[in-house]
């Protein structure tokens, strides 16, 4: 029998081909006009159109099964596959949209923390070993500073590094941990110009201008090394 043939639908057989008035080999095409005629034709009537859905699953399901089983002609494969697409295609369009909004809307992203902990400084002595090694690596500093005017710059410069190193290790982040120790130095070396222009010029002092500028830097650079988190 010729596919997609018109048998002439009839609403009391219990073959869904018949009720649907096509061919057991009818094309994907044939089944969808026949159950869109068939649909028409039945109007209002919930009972007959139940009838025509059901006979339209239950072709449906018959390709299916006669495919998972290999009983199905090469017609019929590509009818089944047109089919598949056809009825699979929209499906997914349903199903993925929901599934990548949930997606989406589960995205949580991160908020701006403005706590301004991690700005403003905060005190703590250093405790145990670290007070031991920051102590006597300033007072090597500090003698150096006295004996050897030269080097007050190099001094500097280390004491400042050290203050860095000791922050980070203390938990502040590194460009935190820069920004207040040259904030620092800066502090110390203004607090030591000031001191040294308002020294009396009678009066002899065993330390040359650059020590006396630089030795409240770096006692400011110590002390932040010891307290300073």
């Amino acid at each position: 029998m010729a596919s997609g043939v018109d048998l002439g639908s009839n609403p009391d057989s219990q073959d869904p081909y018949e009720r649907l008035g096509i061919s057991a080999d009818a094309g994907f095409e044939d089944v969808q006009r026949a159950r869109e005629s068939s649909l028409k034709a039945a109007g209002d009537d919930s009972q007959a159109r139940a009838g025509i859905e059901s006979a339209y699953d239950a072709v449906l399901m018959g390709r299916l099964r006669e495919r998972q089983s290999g009983k199905i002609s090469s017609a019929a494969v590509n009818a089944s596959r047109i089919e598949n697409q056809k009825v699979s295609t929209p499906a997914s369009i349903q199903s993925n949209p929901p599934a990548l909004l949930t997606r989406i809307r589960s995205l949580s992203l991160p908020k701006p923390s403005l706590n301004p902990s991690g700005f403003l400084p905060s005190f703590s002595m250093v405790q145990g070993q670290g007070l031991v090694v920051r102590l006597v690596a300033g007072g090597l500093g500090l003698l150096l500073l006295l004996a050897v005017p030269t080097a007050a710059d190099l001094v500097l410069a280390l004491a400042t590094i050290g203050l860095v190193i000791s922050q980070v290790k203390r938990g502040r982040r590194p460009l935190g941990s820069l920004g207040w120790s040259l904030a620092l130095v800066a502090l110390g070396l203004l607090v030591g110009a000031t001191f040294s222009a308002l020294l009396s010029p009678q009066i002899a002092l065993p330390l040359s201008s650059v020590q006396l500028q630089a030795l409240p830097a770096y006692l400011v650079l110590l002390a932040g090394s010891l307290l300073l988190l």
